[in-house]
C-alpha cells in the first residue's frame, strides 16, 4: 500500500497568522492532535499541535495565593500560530510505503503526519486511518481483488480467497509472470497484509 491509498485529502489547515487560540478550538472541536500549517501557495510551512498551543497558556489557579504562595513570573501567551508552530518530525509523499511511514510514526511517537508533493501539502495520514486500512472486512478486499484481476485476465481464471486480510490466489493457467502482475495488483489493495499462491486445490498455509 501507498500513502496515497489512505490519505485524507481534504484537510484542515490554518495559515501562519491564525490566532493559536483559534488553532486549539479547531484541535478540540475536530477531535485533531495536529494541524498542518500553509502558506498562501498551500505549501507546507510547519505544525501546529496540542501541546504547541498548550504550552505556557495556562494559567496557575488563584487559589494558590490564598496560602500565600509565591507565584512563579510566566511567559506571556504566545498569539499566532506561527509564534508556536513546529516543524514536523515525520513527512509524507503520496507514493511513500505505508509501511515505512508506520515505522517512522511509531519512532518518533506521533499520530498524524502531513503529506506533500514538493512543498504542496496534499494530505493527511493518522494511525487511524492505517488501522481501518488494515482492519477492512475480508469480503470487500476479496471483491476489490477480484475485480482488479478482472482488468488483467479472464476473472474467471482466479480462485481468490481472503482471511485476516492475506489473499490466497490460484491460477488455473500456473502462469509465474501473470502471478507476479496478479501479485502487485492484489497486494496494491488497501487492507491486503500478504498475497500467496497455493497449489491448486489445496488450502492457503498460513
Amino acid at each position: 500500500m501507498r500513502t496515497r491509498d489512505v490519505m485524507t485529502r481534504d484537510v484542515v489547515t490554518v495559515r501562519p497568522g491564525t490566532a493559536a487560540r483559534e488553532a486549539g478550538v479547531l484541535l478540540a472541536a475536530k477531535g485533531f492532535t495536529m494541524l498542518p500549517v500553509v502558506d498562501a501557495a498551500d505549501g507546507l510551512v510547519g505544525v501546529v499541535t496540542e501541546a504547541d498551543v498548550l504550552r505556557d497558556r495556562l494559567p496557575l489557579d488563584p487559589r494558590s495565593l490564598v496560602h500565600g504562595e509565591p507565584t512563579r513570573a510566566r511567559p506571556a501567551p504566545r498569539q499566532t500560530v506561527a509564534d508556536v508552530m513546529t516543524a514536523p518530525e515525520v513527512v509524507a509523499t503520496p507514493g511513500m510505503d505505508l509501511a515505512e511511514l508506520a515505522r517512522q510514526m511509531l519512532d518518533h511517537a506521533v499520530r498524524s503526519a502531513p503529506v506533500v508533493d514538493g512543498r504542496r501539502l496534499v494530505g493527511v495520514v493518522t494511525r487511524r486511518d492505517m488501522l481501518r486500512a488494515i482492519t477492512r472486512d475480508d469480503r470487500r478486499l476479496e471483491a476489490e481483488v477480484r475485480h482488479r484481476l478482472g482488468l488483467y485476465a479472464d476473472p474467471h481464471r482466479w480462485t481468490v480467497s481472503v482471511v485476516d486480510g492475506q489473499v490466497s490466489i490460484v491460477d488455473a493457467l500456473d502462469d509465474e509472470r501473470d502471478r507476479h502482475v496478479a501479485e502487485v495488483l492484489a497486494g496494491a489493495v488497501a487492507g491486503v497484509v500478504g498475497v500467496r499462491f497455493p497449489e491448486a486445490g489445496l488450502p492457503s498455509r498460513r
